[in-house]
């Protein structure tokens, strides 16, 4: 049974004011539902509910704005559904694009950060190892947990700005110790052996989730100089085709020292041996376009693009001349964006014809200027969702290839990886 400690129950019977009380509510019968014996304080939330699925998701940040009510902890919100700074790329509904401004800057007035960003983990302030948070938004909960070894269950819309309102979250899940073990581990191959290893990051995580699910898994064999990005682009992955909140890279992520530590001494249900011919043939599956197919767009940054990103793709771009043959597009939070102004970055990619999303990202929103053909993309993640989120065909390949396509117009792929 749900043992609520004395603040709880005032903010429960209205003490701390109607909507707190609200939240209270859902966030204790969640906690009911998952068993959990008592509630915890969270140090910061990170809220998806901004991201505009009809009137009753703004109907429910209304009933907290009548109420005066505001965030209790740190608070950062996920994409919405346009670009706040550049309103003129969204090209859908007038009621709806109406409708989402609104809901984005309700969430403002409930005292969170304007952060619109799917990967607050690339924020100045992000959790530290043990830290017990509410973060919503499935690749940044698998970063959290996986990445940074914070601690936090997959919050959704609703809970994650309950517990953003009342500070405490349900003791279960990920947040306990005993429950982050790994139960099944993979035996990945040499990355090293095939070319665009980004692209390759990306197919693992498919796998990944495809064959766990939502059971925490090991991973064994992954380069030591494996990136964060590359861990991003995994993790964003894994979330998509499975339920992955926490996955272990022995050797690399904080709680992962060994294979022991990561299992917590217990033995595996079972092991996953992942060869190369495996991550081949995941990309495969996930193309749906021929080298030499003519593209539409090319659309990068799914999760956000970090800095250190741009700077690779500025690289590439330095390699060759002109402008891109078709739209290219790369999304990533407004605080990445100014600090590309600042390095003059942002300028020189926009005269090379790129068009830089903030706020939102170009797979859950109407962005593109041409959605009825062929995009190509180094995201499993938008991948995976844009063909039915927005319509259009994918092309799936590395940074490099992306880039090197975008300049010819169409797909160009490196030969091994075919």
């Amino acid at each position: 049974m749900l043992k609520l400690d004395a603040r709880d129950r005032a903010m429960l019977n209205g003490e701390f004011g109607a909507g707190a009380a609200l939240a209270m509510r859902i966030v204790a019968r969640t906690a009911n539902v998952m068993r959990a014996p008592h509630l915890i304080d969270v140090s910061s939330a990170h809220i998806d509910g901004c991201l505009y699925h009809g009137p009753v998701s703004l109907d429910f940040v209304e009933r907290f704005i009548e109420s005066g009510t505001k965030v209790a902890i740190p608070t950062t919100l996920n994409v919405g559904s346009l670009d706040l700074i550049h309103p003129e790329l969204f090209h859908g509904d007038t009621n709806v694009r109406q409708a989402a401004e609104r809901l984005m800057n309700a969430h403002i007035e409930l005292g969170c950060e304007a952060s619109f960003t799917c990967a607050p983990y690339q924020l100045k302030h992000r959790p530290k190892l043990g830290d017990q948070i509410a973060w919503a938004e499935s690749n940044a909960i698998v970063f959290a947990n996986s990445v940074l070894g914070a601690r936090t269950s997959r919050y959704g819309d609703f809970l994650d700005l309950s517990a953003a309102i009342t500070g405490r979250a349900p003791y279960a899940d990920l947040h306990v110790k005993a429950h982050r073990a790994a139960r099944i581990v993979f035996d990945v191959a040499d990355f090293a052996k095939l070319p665009g290893r980004d692209v390759f990051f990306a197919a693992l995580g498919l796998l990944l989730g495809k064959e766990a699910g939502a059971t925490v898994a090991a991973l064994v064999g992954l380069p030591a100089d494996t990136t964060e990005d590359e861990l991003k682009a995994l993790g964003a992955a894994a979330a998509s085709s499975g339920a992955v909140a926490l996955f272990h890279a022995v050797g690399i992520t904080p709680e992962a020292p060994t294979l022991d530590d990561a299992t917590q001494g217990h033995s595996p249900l079972k092991t996953v041996h992942v060869s190369l011919d495996d991550l081949v043939s995941v990309r495969r599956r996930l193309n749906q376009a021929q080298p030499g197919d003519p593209l539409v767009a090319v659309s990068l940054g799914t999760p956000h693009f970090s800095i250190a990103e741009f700077e690779r793709l500025a690289a590439w771009f330095a390699q060759h001349a002109g402008e891109p043959r078709c739209d290219f597009y790369v999304n990533t939070n407004r605080f990445i964006l100014w600090q590309l102004e600042a390095s003059g970055i942002a300028q020189q990619l926009a005269a090379r014809g790129v068009q830089i999303v903030v706020d939102t990202c170009t797979y859950i929103t109407p962005v593109m200027k041409n959605m009825t053909g062929l995009v190509m993309t180094n995201s499993a993640k938008w991948a995976h969702y844009a063909p039915a989120n927005i319509g259009v065909s994918v092309a799936y390949g590395s940074m490099e290839e992306c880039v090197r396509s975008a300049f010819e117009g169409k797909v160009c792929f490196d030969e091994p990886a075919l």
